[in-house]
């Protein structure tokens, strides 16, 4: 599916130490309404060590209680070990690690 390698491209392009919100991984697929297909295409991650799907959260830095990859507390681990600091109620610092905010189009 063209839209899933569109993600899939987007997400290969967040920096190490950085985080995305599904959101934004959709604008800059090209398709803005797609956040939730956004989530689906990293839930079925065919290639997850060069897909870095730990580092999508939601927009407002919640990790995925569904990540498909070990569970919510591996991706927390990930990010962690890449320098990204949570906030004391378990959220990502948007502020601080959040790409900065770019549309495809």
């Amino acid at each position: 599916m063209a839209l899933f390698n569109d993600i899939y491209s987007v997400v290969k392009s967040i920096p190490y130490g950085k985080v995305a919100s599904y959101g934004q991984v959709a604008r800059l697929a090209g398709n803005p309404r797609a956040a939730r297909q956004v989530g689906w295409a990293l839930h079925g991650n065919p290639d997850q060590n060069n897909i870095p799907c730990h580092r999508v959260v939601t927009k407002d830095g919640r990790t995925s209680a569904a990540f498909a990859f070990g569970g919510q507390n591996i991706q927390i681990e990930m990010l962690k070990a890449e320098g990204v600091e949570f906030l004391s109620d378990g959220r990502v610092d948007m502020e601080k690690y959040q790409i900065e905010v770019r549309s495809k189009r």
